[in-house]
């Protein structure tokens, strides 16, 4: 559930001998009672009031409902007396809900359970009072309200649901705006489940499968408010800058939480059949075989968002115990105009990768786990790459995102199109530069050797901890030396850390110990202070906001090929890397420590510890 923001989050407090404003004549607000009130407490001067109520602020915007005062106050962008800061509509809000004596609030709809606010009150009891449900205790219940001196709907409503009500203040246009999405929503799915209360699927293949007799009627996938329910998904996906919605099937409802900065979140649970039928809408979209839920599957979506900006999602399916759970994965198209500096990469960290790439023939390797933001830099590195003068080729599975400057072809394993097969063909191609997807076996390691030996240059991703265990990877899947030798020309590991919040992060005193722990086995010198996370609005209260790369670049020197041959060992071959200038993962996240760009919690978290 939501929280109240502790007040310490909130804009510099007014000075104690600040007069406080009486309390207006009406219930209801208006432009002359805010105004007259900020003049009282010295936040605005009487000709500023004079000026916002002679001004037709209402039909600036041209909307058909009237505006709160606060608003309309907000369009003036007036500067208060006392803090220096421009009275926007969030502080406007903070500052009424000082002068009601209530608790100000901000609606985080990932922390909002919709469909139980909902059942507190009627939509249109909500829309008449200007009030909205946003937590549910045990004991009590939280309104939200821009209308703090209204109280003439709080008996009917505290005999209605027998508990005692709490209020809070909130922005009027998110209330305005949260109001209409929510029950919208919760109707979406009552009318898509025909009313039934949640309860265990029916008629559907389950492990666990419990027959209600008579109930039949499921929702099907072009149904009006199905569709809405799956706009609705994606539009919150893309507000809540998710890279990954999950859709995941339990026995009698169905569970769809977001990855949002790596960190999933739950957002809403559907009963069942109203997930089985937003799965089957979503396998319509990404043209997938809507009958076939055995077998896993793979698509992808193009969309438009308001802003006519276009999103890719790619889909994949799995059948699990109780249906088919679905995770759509959203490519940001705005990840390839990023330079090397905005993904995090060091001024020494791009000189030692242009050298690399620079290249015009060899074998280019980014290593990391899954989700580590590999795909992402080879894009980059291509786009940045991709010339005119050059034929740039890729063989992915699937493909990820779709580039007007590179010839694309994916994986189909079911015409016996594989890594190898497609290299084999691309090399009939006269490229120039040739990525592959990944490295998974030996034919296509050879096959990305032989690229590599003709002329080409190669990028591929492998999956290993860190970039000199790459070399020992492709001796295990049974390249010789004396191959890697003549064709690797550097490997780069890379985690994705989460950066901190610029609007809340905090200076404290720098740990020693944590600091040697993220530097060992180097001598680095203490940082003046370290940054935490503190949290705030913007945030949404984790102190974290994006993520950047860290990374660890080998380039292969005379002196570190002659070391791979068929007895070397890893640990010396890290040695020696660590000798000819490459920094460990942690070490670089220790340099973003350092700038004040993330936490050592952070860096400890995502990074392994290094190795002498």
């Amino acid at each position: 559930m939501a929280s109240v923001p502790p007040r310490d989050k909130r804009p510099p407090a007014r000075v104690p001998q600040a007069k406080v404003p009486q309390a207006p004549a009406r219930a209801t607000l208006t432009l002359r009672d805010i105004c007259t009130a900020l003049v009282s407490s010295g936040d605005i001067l009487q000709t500023d009031a004079e000026r916002v109520l002679s001004a037709d602020l209402g039909s600036a915007g041209g909307d058909t409902a009237p505006r709160h005062p606060l608003e309309l106050v907000a369009i003036a962008a007036l500067v208060s007396q006392r803090s220096g800061q421009t009275l926007n509509l969030e502080r406007l809000t903070q500052w009424l809900a000082d002068w009601a004596g209530q608790d100000y609030y901000h609606i985080d709809p990932l922390k909002i359970d919709t469909a139980a606010i909902a059942r507190v009150m009627s939509f249109a009891f909500a829309q008449r009072h200007g009030i909205l449900a946003v937590e549910i205790h045990n004991d009590d219940v939280l309104i939200a309200s821009a209308e703090p001196f209204r109280s003439e709907w709080e008996y009917n409503l505290r005999q209605a649901v027998h508990k005692e009500l709490k209020r809070v203040v909130v922005n009027p246009e998110d209330l305005r705006r949260y109001t209409q999405e929510f029950y919208q929503l919760a109707s979406s799915v009552d009318k898509a489940s025909g009313g039934q209360a949640k309860g265990p699927l029916a008629g559907h293949q389950n492990f666990e499968q419990l027959l209600d007799l008579g109930a039949s009627d499921k929702p099907e996938a072009n149904d009006q408010h199905v569709v809405k329910i799956v706009d609705w998904l994606l539009q919150y996906a893309f507000d809540q800058r998710a890279s990954d919605i999950h859709i995941e099937p339990r026995r009698s409802l169905t569970r769809v939480r977001f990855r949002i900065d790596g960190v999933l979140h739950s957002v809403y649970e559907f009963p069942g059949h109203v997930g089985t039928a937003v799965t089957s809408r979503l396998k319509i979209l990404g043209r997938l075989n809507v009958a076939e839920k055995r077998r896993p599957q793979d698509g992808r979506i193009k969309t438009r968002k308001p802003d006519n900006q276009e999103v890719e999602l790619r889909l994949a399916t799995l059948p699990t115990a109780f249906g088919e759970k679905m995770v759509l994965r959203i490519f940001d198209p705005d990840v390839l105009l990023k330079s090397y500096e905005q993904l995090g990469f060091s001024r020494e960290d791009r000189e030692r990768w242009n050298g690399i790439t620079g290249r015009p023939h060899g074998i280019v390797l980014v290593t990391g786990p899954t989700g580590s933001g590999k795909t992402t830099t080879l894009y980059s590195t291509l786009k940045q790459l991709a010339t005119p003068e050059l034929n740039v080729c890729t063989i992915e599975d699937p493909i990820e995102m779709v580039e007007p400057a590179f010839n694309q072809m994916q994986v189909q394993t079911n015409i016996d199109l594989t890594f190898a097969a497609g290299v084999r063909a691309l090399l009939r191609q006269d490229p120039d530069i040739i990525m592959i997807g990944e490295i998974r076996d030996l034919e296509t390691a050879e096959m990305a050797v032989q690229a590599a030996l003709t002329g080409h240059l190669v990028l591929s991703t492998l999956h290993t901890n860190d970039a000199p265990s790459a070399i020992t990877r492709l001796m295990e899947l049974g390249i010789p030396p004396y191959l890697i030798r003549a064709t690797v020309l550097g490997i780069m590991a890379q985690r994705l850390t989460r950066n901190l919040c610029p609007h809340c992060k905090v200076a404290c005193e720098p740990d020693e110990h944590a600091w040697k722990t993220l530097t060992q086995p180097w001598r680095a010198p203490l940082p003046k202070e370290f940054y935490q996370p503190a949290g705030c609005l913007e945030c949404r209260q984790t102190g974290y906001i994006g993520r950047s790369g860290v990374y660890e670049i080998l380039e292969l020197s005379s002196a570190m090929v002659r070391q791979i041959t068929d007895g070397c060992e890893l640990e010396q071959l890290r040695a020696d890397a660590y000798k000819s200038g490459m920094k460990s993962l942690r070490l670089s996240g220790a340099q973003k420590v350092a700038a004040g760009l993330t936490s050592v919690e952070e860096i400890l978290r995502v990074t392994p510890e290094s190795q002498r």
